[in-house]
């Protein structure tokens, strides 16, 4: 590498619902100077914006409690810096939580909460969604909308000094690029080694995907020990080359296989892939193998950012009713057939949006494309949505009401109703979007037990 300086920075999390373990052991044997938990969708802003609506004060993840309990003790210990997007819908009161948790460790700890990502105000019914092409206001209720900040917008944060940075909604690389530009002192208009640092942010951002979890296929790309998957570190230079591996001993592997797949995940346009920092070409992009699970990654070129930001607006979509019932034995698929045309005869023209899956038949490609099989056991679903909360619940009830009004046998039944909250997105100008830095610090540390 052309400097001998690195920086090591994990990927203790690659979304909400990840493993705590991984990054443990990577904060206690890893030897980082950063990690950093990129734990916040489009799926996840959502949820934690109805969490919000529904309960003030639930917004942030619900996962932040246990990790941080899990992690703190490794940032007091071996200096590890925590950058996170668990704020999710309110990165203030996730920082509120932190101290809570560092107090009754007997910890001290300096928290930076990252906020101006709520873009509510200035998003305007006549913008148009991405997605569709259609304005907002013909979407539904508009009750959220969160920008995606980046780089800029952390920065301050980590000048701070902060132990654990926490913000709401920021683009996934820029997690991992902040550290490298406070670190290094990168201009913010230093295009290439921008995009070198949004191609090792790419890289780590889902975690354990690039050590060979959503890569492995029995017989076809193996991966040994998956049952104990390490997440991986990069050691990244001032000129953003890096080389990305894991702890040894760990589960999983880092190959140009692994990597290749990771670089690719969720491109659209390779040579211009479009952040709030940079726009990065792929196509640049070097990777070679240097040893037992460490790839070599470099060569990525950019060029200058855009006007605007991305906006995740959520608008209010009604409610979704489901249900589930199992039929299983001999002639187990002409009874959930009968089943499913039961339910739609009773159900159809009340619910346009109505949709029945026979699990392990054709729900997942809506069709068994010929291939002929007569399964033991099948999972009927009927799920719909509906503006009215009271037709939701009739779809969960009439597949209830199957026990003992369907055919013989039918059981192991669940049913649900939920608000559902839609995402689109929009592009607001970026000078519609401030960020603002909120510090906060326990006066003490309770004694530890």
């Amino acid at each position: 590498m052309p400097d001998a300086k690195t920086i090591r920075i994990g990927a203790g999390a690659g979304f909400q619902g990840d493993r705590i373990e991984p990054a443990v052991v990577l904060a206690s044997q890893g030897g980082l100077d950063y990690l950093v938990l990129e734990c916040l969708a489009e799926r996840t802003i959502a949820a934690a914006q109805l969490r919000k609506r529904q309960a003030p004060g639930t917004g942030f993840d619900p996962l932040l409690e246990p990790r941080m309990e899990a992690l703190l003790p490794f940032v007091a210990r071996n200096g590890v810096r925590v950058v996170t997007n668990m704020g999710a819908a309110d990165p203030l009161g996730a920082g509120k939580v932190v101290i809570a948790v560092a107090r009754r460790l007997g910890l001290r700890v300096k928290v930076a909460a990252v906020t101006g990502d709520e873009v509510l105000r200035s998003v305007k019914p006549k913008m148009i969604a991405l997605e569709t092409g259609r304005p907002l206001s013909e979407h539904g209720k508009i009750v959220s909308a969160n920008a995606y900040l980046g780089v800029e917008a952390i920065l301050p944060a980590l000048a701070s000094g902060a132990n654990v940075v926490i913000t709401g909604r920021v683009a996934d690389p820029s997690l991992f690029v902040a550290p490298l530009a406070h670190e290094f002192g990168w201009a913010l208009d230093d295009w290439d080694r921008l995009a070198r640092g949004t191609v090792v942010g790419h890289l780590l951002e889902c975690a354990g995907q690039i050590t060979g979890g959503y890569f492995a296929d029995p017989g076809v790309k193996e991966v040994p020990d998956l049952a104990h998957l390490g997440f991986p570190f990069a050691d990244v230079d001032a000129d953003g080359f890096a080389s990305i591996s894991k702890v040894a001993g760990t589960g999983g592997a880092v190959t140009l296989a692994t990597v290749k797949e990771q670089l690719l995940y969720e491109v659209t346009d390779p040579t211009g892939y479009v952040t709030p920092d940079v726009t990065t070409d792929f196509t640049t992009v070097r990777l070679a193998e240097v040893g037992t699970d460490r790839v070599a990654v470099g060569g990525a070129t950019g060029r200058p950012r855009t006007d605007t930001l991305k906006v995740s607006v959520g608008y209010l979509a009604g409610w979704i009713g489901e249900g589930e019932i199992s039929y299983a034995g001999q002639n187990a698929r002409a009874r959930a057939d009968l089943a499913a045309a039961v339910l739609r005869e009773r159900l159809q023209d009340a619910v346009p949006d109505l949709r029945i899956d026979r699990i392990g038949i054709d729900s997942s490609h809506r069709s068994n494309f010929g291939y002929a099989h007569d399964p033991y056991e099948v999972r009927l679903r009927a799920a719909g949505r509906s503006e009215q909360r009271a037709l939701a619940e009739r779809i969960a009830w009439e597949v209830e009401a199957l026990l003992t009004n369907g055919p013989a046998g039918g059981g192991g039944l669940r049913k649900s109703v939920t608000e559902r909250l839609g995402i689109v997105s929009t592009l607001l100008p970026r000078r519609l979007a401030t960020a603002e830095l909120v510090l906060l610090q326990n006066r003490y540390a309770a004694k530890a037990r």
